[in-house]
């Protein structure tokens, strides 16, 4: 099972570490790939004041230090084309932001590296059309076929995380998960799934007590993954706080996945 966890943005060097340590459990479980994930940069944030992070040097200067003294591999997202060089320097896979699924720049550069690459779909986007996106990072690569195996040997993945309309919330419909498995390896989010879009007044809300029932609702439809933003008290963090789940829940709610995933 694929694992990518970690606070939504890195808000300090202590924050992260306090962390880092709290995943370690992961690393040492041989029936989990993990990837720690924690963002330099929070480019789509809903108010101009909300904090995005510590920029690109000093956020991969920080995940580089994890990677080195934790061992981990590494996740993070990147926005712009131009980022994606420096950045595949560090980590091990790059991530699209749902909002640039479809930005054709960003995906060529990331194909363009020897780095796995997790497309997350836009809250905007039909599952089927998923394919496209794949596709583009797979010909970048020298891969005409898209398909799961085609993918999987290239190292792309797709991230599932909701369906929103513009009406301050976002729907799971689990069926997109069995469509874009299809494409690629699946990994569920299930922390931004249960967002509410700019519900606190220009900051995103969420209900975190949700979370738990819709990754085991996709452990039972059958993914290759998952992602769970996480922190050690959410109520204090500088971005997604709502939809976070507490670092002393998760690995409750991770043996049960795995007991679904074992059923």
């Amino acid at each position: 099972m694929t694992l990518l966890a970690g606070p939504c943005v890195i808000e300090s060097e202590e924050n992260i570490f306090k962390i880092a340590k709290s995943l370690e459990i992961y690393q040492n479980d041989p029936s989990i790939d993990f990837y720690f994930k924690s963002s330099f940069d929070k480019a789509n944030r809903t108010s101009l004041d909300s904090f995005r992070g510590l920029g690109l040097e000093e956020g991969l200067r920080i995940l580089e230090k994890v990677k080195k003294d934790f061992g981990y591999k590494v996740v993070t997202d990147v926005h712009e084309s131009h980022q994606v060089k420096q950045v595949a320097e560090v980590v091990d896979m790059l991530q699209i932001p749902a909002f640039l699924c479809r930005q054709t720049d960003l995906l060529v550069a990331c194909a363009m590296t020897d780095k796995e690459v997790n497309i997350k779909k836009g809250q905007f986007i039909n599952p089927p059309d998923m394919r496209y996106s794949v596709a583009k990072v797979l010909k970048t690569r020298g891969c005409d076929e898209v398909s799961y195996e085609a993918s999987k040997k290239h190292g792309v993945f797709l991230c599932e995380r909701g369906s929103s309309f513009g009406y301050g919330n976002i729907v799971v419909d689990m069926r997109s998960l069995v469509i874009m498995r299809e494409f690629a390896p699946t990994i569920f989010d299930a922390t931004h799934s249960v967002q509410a879009p700019g519900a606190l007044g220009g900051k995103t809300g969420g209900d975190r007590t949700m979370v738990p029932y819709l990754a085991k609702a996709a452990a039972a439809v059958g993914v290759d993954g998952f992602f769970f933003e996480t922190h050690f008290d959410p109520s204090i963090a500088l971005s997604d706080g709502p939809n976070m789940i507490k670092l002393d829940e998760l690995d409750t709610l991770i043996k049960r996945i795995k007991r679904i995933r074992e059923i």
